[in-house]
């Protein structure tokens, strides 16, 4: 279906020219005329599928001509980046009318915000908690809003908001019109649905917790401490230039970044510690290919629109399932095609068990490839930050040495949409002078040998994989129930 064919106003449809949009996807074509209707709306669709214009362009339609003050349309999401780019598609899809949007966050200054605000404003994107403290401080009031949007449903409830979600809702009109945008349709989301929905227009674009379609998923065995070499190499061997990847926490996403780096990929990490000028500036310089690897915790990840993002890697397996269905989602997005790849340590046998009984499909073992376990000696980026260089998007030479031992895991990512600013994103350099002396330097190549199925040989360098690895000590064998 065209959008020409939905109604819309003229300043809307050449606004959707604008971004290079002709015919509409399947959650746009069902649920622009629902909202055009004024009908409340419970869509369930993937991320990647067009849900932001599905219910931002008919809003821009039935608001009509601006009347700033307070807002008449509120936006709820769970984290700032969403926000942001929610709020900056409705200015897009707005900019040949006279609608003005606005957006609120946590992570910044909030007086400016407060500045914003009293200026008034048409259509509200925000995330719970800031939009609390406001409302708190009566910079804003909610008792003008005609449409409520609950956007990303169910990681607002994975992230624990329900009570904020309750509470902003208090705040709102008895009569009002609801939208409840969500990737998958679980009990728990059924649940807030029946409590704010008014008999509804249900929409379902996609089978609930189906993954894209176009997306490659395959999975490497491979010990725990030799995932990052073997990340390494396939960013390498494969030519990767633009990867995602997942990591369980916030300590555990800025290490990584860090080691990716000092071999010589360009990394940088995104988690809820970040300050909201630090994420944005990492994000930018993902999608102009500045960086190659951005590590990144659930919470910071969910909600990021990156196109054509050709590969996401699960470092580590999600303790929840579902999440498992969000992070590769981040690929093969608006019909593209996409890989997905996972690391699986023995004792995450567990987790992907799960993954599969969800996705009621196996998740293919590719045989782990050769590489090499090397240690990359460089400056820190305390010394570089020090002589004035910066680290986060400037790839260096570095030469290879020894082995390194794995650094200890970090406190598990409870980020929300707040957040802090307190992370700069690096691990203080005495802990890379204690893991650089870890072992003497040795050339990488020849040598010592490795994989899932034994060890053998020595001399200069380790390699790891491959099928000239002999017998002897095993490694990383144990706990696989599909081990070869």
């Amino acid at each position: 279906m065209n959008f020409s064919d939905l109604g819309l106003k003229p300043e809307l449809l050449r606004a959707v020219v604008d971004k290079g949009y002709t015919t509409t996807t399947p959650i746009q074509a069902e649920a622009i005329p629902a909202v055009l209707a004024g009908r409340d709306v419970l869509a369930g669709a993937q991320t990647g599928t067009g849900k932001t214009a599905g219910f931002m362009l008919p809003i821009l339609q039935r608001l009509d001509t601006s009347r700033p003050g307070a807002p008449r349309v509120l936006v709820l999401t769970p984290t700032r980046e969403l926000a942001a780019q929610v709020a900056a598609s409705g200015a897009d899809y707005g900019k040949y009318t006279n609608l003005k949007v606005d957006v609120v966050f946590g992570g910044v200054n909030i007086n400016p915000q407060i500045g914003k605000l009293r200026r008034g404003c048409d259509i509200l994107v925000a995330t719970p908690g800031r939009l609390l403290d406001l409302t708190s401080q009566r910079a804003v009031s909610l008792a003008e809003v005609e449409i409520f949007v609950l956007d990303e449903a169910d990681r607002m409830l994975d992230m624990g908001f329900i009570r904020d979600i309750k509470r902003v809702i208090a705040q709102l009109p008895k009569q009002r019109q609801n939208l409840l945008f969500s990737a998958t349709y679980s009990d728990d989301i059924r649940g807030l649905a029946n409590n704010l929905l008014r008999d509804p227009v249900a929409i379902q674009v996609t089978p609930r917790n189906a993954t894209a379609d176009k997306v490659d998923q395959v999975a490497y065995k491979v010990p725990k401490d030799h995932k990052r070499h073997l990340l390494a190499h396939l960013i390498r061997a494969g030519n990767w230039q633009q990867v995602l990847i997942f990591t369980r926490t916030k300590h555990g996403a800025n290490r990584l970044a860090q080691q990716l780096d000092r071999d010589g990929i360009v990394a940088t990490a995104i988690h809820g510690n970040k300050s909201q000028n630090a994420r944005v500036q990492a994000l930018a310089a993902f999608k102009n290919n500045e960086v190659v690897a951005l590590v990144a915790t659930e919470v910071a990840a969910r909600g990021l629109d990156i196109k054509e993002l050709p590969h996401v890697v699960n470092y580590e397996l999600p303790n929840v399932p579902e999440d498992y269905v969000h992070r590769i989602g981040r690929t093969a997005r608006a019909g593209a095609s996409g890989s997905a790849v996972s690391l699986v340590s023995p004792d995450e046998a567990p987790l992907l068990r799960d993954i599969e009984r969800l996705l009621k499909r196996s998740v293919p073992f590719m045989a782990t490839p050769e590489f090499e376990i090397r240690e990359s000696r460089g400056p820190s980026p305390a010394e570089r930050s020090a002589t004035g260089q910066s680290r986060q998007f400037q790839q260096r030479p570095r030469r290879d040495a020894g082995a390194r031992r794995p650094a200890r895991q970090g406190a598990d990512d409870r980020g929300s949409s707040g957040g802090s600013s307190g992370s700069s994103g690096h691990t203080p350099a005495r802990d890379h002078v204690r893991s650089d002396r870890n072992a003497p330097s040795r050339r990488a190549g020849g040598g010592q040998r490795h994989s899932a199925g034994g060890r053998s040989g020595s001399g200069g360098g380790r390699r790891s994989g491959g099928p000239r690895s002999g017998g002897g000590q095993s490694s990383g064998g144990g706990g696989f129930s599909r081990f070869g």
